[in-house]
């Protein structure tokens, strides 16, 4: 058994899209499209906390990765990351992102990103270590988007300092939150169909 998340490994899982998981993914994409524009509201009022170290608001980015870790770990499929954070960025950006239609280009990049980790393994590792790294890498591919667009003027060590407070966020955050969701829902009986059921 993994780190709450069911079965770490397994025979080569079936790729095939069924319903459930079309509508488990979108609905995942959809709820956290509006925790993105909320938390996009309340980003920039986060500022008087941080102002003496303001890249330790990164500490807290990686509400925006969640999707990326959550999909895929309850439906176990190819593309799930992707979606479910294509979802979420759209939604956000018709609801009114402070970011406008970059919110796409940044969920593309950071669903991508944490793809990459889950092909790797050919989604049949599900322990916390490959969630961890799925989720650092939706972060990497973050800050490589927010560095080359929003803080092109920041200076190196600031941007090192940014990018490992993300990483260390992802870890928390995106990983570990993705997994007490999981377990909650697992508890409470509506997985049932899903690897992550089980």
């Amino acid at each position: 058994m993994g780190v709450a998340t069911g079965q770490v490994t397994g025979p080569v899982p079936a790729t095939r899209w069924r319903t459930r998981d079309i509508v488990v993914t979108a609905i995942i994409g959809v709820a956290f499209g509006v925790v993105f524009w909320a938390w996009g509201l309340a980003w920039s009022g986060l500022d008087p906390l941080f102002s003496l170290a303001p890249w330790a608001k990164d500490l807290l980015y990686a509400v925006w990765l969640v999707p990326a870790v959550l999909a895929p770990l309850i439906v176990r499929k190819p593309g799930a990351a992707v979606f479910a954070e294509m979802v979420a960025a759209g939604v956000s950006t018709l609801i009114g992102s402070v970011w406008g239609p970059d919110t796409l280009l940044s969920g593309f990049v950071q669903g991508a990103a944490a793809e990459l980790v889950f092909a790797f393994t050919l989604y049949r590792n599900w322990s916390f270590p490959i969630l961890a790294a799925a989720a650092v890498a939706s972060a990497a591919g973050a800050w490589i988007h927010d560095w080359a667009i929003y803080y092109t003027g920041v200076s190196l060590e600031v941007q090192l300092l940014r990018g490992l407070a993300m990483a260390i966020s992802a870890v928390v955050i995106t990983a570990g939150g993705s997994v007490l969701i999981v377990r909650a829902l697992r508890e409470a009986g509506v997985l049932e169909g899903f690897p992550a059921g089980r």
